[in-house]
């Protein structure tokens, strides 16, 4: 048809050129991105309005993924993909344990990233660090925090705790008087001691913030036993029976919050998703709760589990470049601001947490940066495939001590013989 147009010297050649040239162009960059983004609460929709600004600003599509609900059956699905060296998902939505065990699968983000990794939490961008590449890009955040009841801290005339130590003289004060009152089912702390992945983080939490290391360091050596790991365990073994339920050997964050949320516990540590369920019509301590970081040991700091969500690249997309923008465009500073915005979930830029917008919609984010800026990452990124194993035997030793079985001196020895026979050699 244009050979035809121009024989008749009704189109000039330099617009028909032009013409071809955007055409070309076009068809040539415009591509389907498919992308896993979760597939819990309203992932799935805010997806699809943040993905179609991506959309509309480059000319590509994006077709969202459907993730199972489960991480452990996610990391499976993602597994079975790279044997098969399948390109089927562009965009993998990575937890924060995830970076190490699959890092022979991941494109490196850092030609993309342009520096703006410089902008988050440090700890989020080093735990996405594998062998000097940047695996992933942080999409949004959590930590360990503590949860205060406000109202009988001033009440009793107590201040929010900055020791371990005194933490557990102030639950111990007001569950006594507390109970003397008339609520015999209140306790002074609920945490997560069953033993599974929420037993590690909160482990490595007392063992970090009694200086006494992160078990297995990013140099690949193992320092759990020491003798500041092994008084964090005993410090904790006292708890169970005294200032928490004798059955917080069974609690997981569900159980903790249920205990919590029925007005029943002072203090507990959860993650950032219970202030929403807190705060809810209908819930018993609506307006009545305070979050602050996690105490710290003796002679040590705050120290808060990292938790979260990331976005990475397959190594097999056919659409690597396209799908590295998306990853770029969607942890942005302004989209992370509209997803805060929209349900609460935590950015990964210190900058947003004194954004006034954000602010307003959620003020309890002032307490949050001293949390993420003391973040440990667990040691995922140095120990790799073998993760899974590693913090099995972890979570193990610190119930041995919280039930008794054994000292914080027995567990720690234990654990460093067992990490070694999981190292098997010099190198993770």
């Amino acid at each position: 048809m244009f050979g035809k147009i121009l024989s008749r010297g009704a189109f000039p050649r330099r617009a028909l050129a032009v013409a071809l040239a955007m055409f070309g162009a076009g068809s040539a960059q415009a591509v389907e991105v498919t992308i896993a983004c979760g597939s819990v609460g309203t992932d799935v929709e805010i997806c699809k309005k943040l993905t179609a600004e991506w959309s509309a600003k480059t000319g590509n599509t994006v077709k969202i993924f459907a993730a199972p609900e489960s991480s452990t059956e996610q990391l499976a699905l993602y597994r079975k993909q790279f044997a098969a060296k399948s390109g089927e998902v562009d965009v993998l939505s990575v937890d924060v344990v995830w970076p190490g065990i699959i890092k022979e699968h991941l494109l490196d983000l850092t030609p993309f990233a342009k520096g703006v990794q410089k902008q988050h939490f440090p700890a989020i961008i080093n735990n996405n660090t594998v062998g000097g590449k940047l695996l992933a890009m942080p999409w949004f955040t959590d930590a360990g925090l503590l949860y205060y009841r406000k109202d009988l801290l001033g009440k009793h005339q107590a201040k929010v705790p900055g020791t371990w130590l005194q933490l557990a003289a102030t639950a111990q004060k007001i569950q006594d008087a507390e109970r003397k009152e008339g609520n015999a089912n209140m306790q002074g702390y609920v945490f997560q001691g069953k033993a599974y992945e929420g037993l590690t983080c909160n482990a490595l939490e007392w063992i970090a913030g009694n200086g006494g290391g992160t078990v297995v360091e990013r140099d690949g050596r193992i320092s759990i036993n020491n003798e500041k790991a092994a008084k964090a365990l005993d410090l904790i073994a006292s708890w169970p029976g005294t200032i928490s339920p004798k059955n917080v050997v069974t609690f997981a964050e569900e159980e903790s919050r249920g205990v919590f949320q029925s007005g029943n516990a002072v203090f507990m540590r959860n993650w950032a998703y219970v202030w929403n369920m807190a705060q809810k019509d209908g819930s018993r301590i609506k307006d009545k709760i305070g979050v602050a970081a996690l105490p710290r040991g003796v002679g040590g700091k705050s120290a808060s589990t990292l938790g979260g969500w990331q976005l990475a690249v397959s190594a097999y997309s056919e659409h690597q470049k396209e799908a590295a923008d998306l990853v770029m465009f969607l942890t942005s500073k302004q989209m992370q601001k509209k997803r805060a915005l929209m349900v609460g979930t935590l950015p990964t830029y210190p900058a947003l947490y004194t954004d006034p917008e954000v602010l307003a919609a959620a003020p309890y984010f002032t307490a949050l940066v001293d949390a993420f800026n003391m973040a440990s990452a667990r040691p995922s990124s140095v120990t790799a495939d073998k993760y899974n194993a590693v913090s099995a035997v972890l979570w193990s030793a610190a119930q041995d001590v919280l039930t008794k079985k054994a000292s914080g001196a027995e567990s720690v020895a234990k654990l460093e013989k067992e990490l070694i026979k999981i190292r098997k050699g010099d190198k993770w």
